[in-house]
């Protein structure tokens, strides 16, 4: 279920959750616009990005947070893994062409296979919806200035313009430091919130390619969807 939801959040983007209210912070008058620009910069110097990450899924409806943690890689343009340590053995992979979610903790015996959009989004990259053309797609305000392990953040909140969007806004932490995404607070359409804290983050160091690539086990059912 943790990757499941993790793909669901990944292939919809920019269209991600709605629903649920954030945490009030106080207003400010800064403008977000120079952060976003920086974070979107920093991005489109980016080839890989390697990052532990820890998910937190609140659902309103059973109460008590369920915690998945893993290690994230990214190659852009168009790939990106989530390799789960808890649940260990669940695997969100987006190869170029498809995106595949393998949840043997949840579903044994199965495989999700999803093509991705050739255009009108930035595929299943956690971290790309947020920061490639922010300010034409997002309406952004700042919110705060927040320490995250030590590392000063600039958070802000975004609305996505698109009418058809399936989320109402999203909370991105930026570091001042390298303007990287550090963390990541969304509401999804089920009500349940999301957050996605990464840290150890490693710019332009070699992945192995191996790390995109998914081949389904043997005797694994593969369900194709959106085709």
């Amino acid at each position: 279920m943790r990757a499941a939801l993790a793909a669901t959040c990944l292939l919809s983007a920019p269209s991600l959750c709605s629903g649920q209210a954030f945490p009030t912070y106080p207003l400010s008058a800064q403008d977000p616009a120079p952060v976003l620009e920086r974070a979107s910069t920093a991005y489109q110097q980016i080839t890989t990005l390697t990052a532990d990450f820890v998910q937190v899924v609140t659902n309103p409806m059973l109460g008590t947070p369920d915690t998945a943690r893993g290690r994230l890689y990214l190659q852009r343009p168009s790939r990106f893994a989530m390799e789960f340590s808890v649940p260990r053995g669940d695997r969100v992979i987006a190869d170029g062409n498809a995106l595949w979610l393998y949840t043997p903790s949840t579903t044994p015996g199965q495989v999700i296979k999803v093509p991705i959009p050739a255009e009108g989004t930035t595929g299943p990259n956690l971290i790309g919806q947020f920061v490639e053309r922010p300010l034409e797609r997002y309406e952004a305000t700042y919110l705060k200035e927040e320490t995250l392990n030590g590392t000063t953040c600039d958070a802000v909140t975004l609305i996505p313009k698109a009418a058809d969007a399936q989320f109402r806004r999203a909370v991105i932490w930026i570091d001042r430091e390298r303007s990287l995404v550090r963390r990541i607070l969304l509401t999804e359409t089920s009500g349940q919130m999301r957050e996605v804290r990464l840290s150890g983050l490693s710019v332009n160091a070699a992945v192995p390619a191996r790390r995109f690539r998914f081949s389904p086990p043997p005797g694994t059912r593969v369900v194709e969807q959106g085709r």
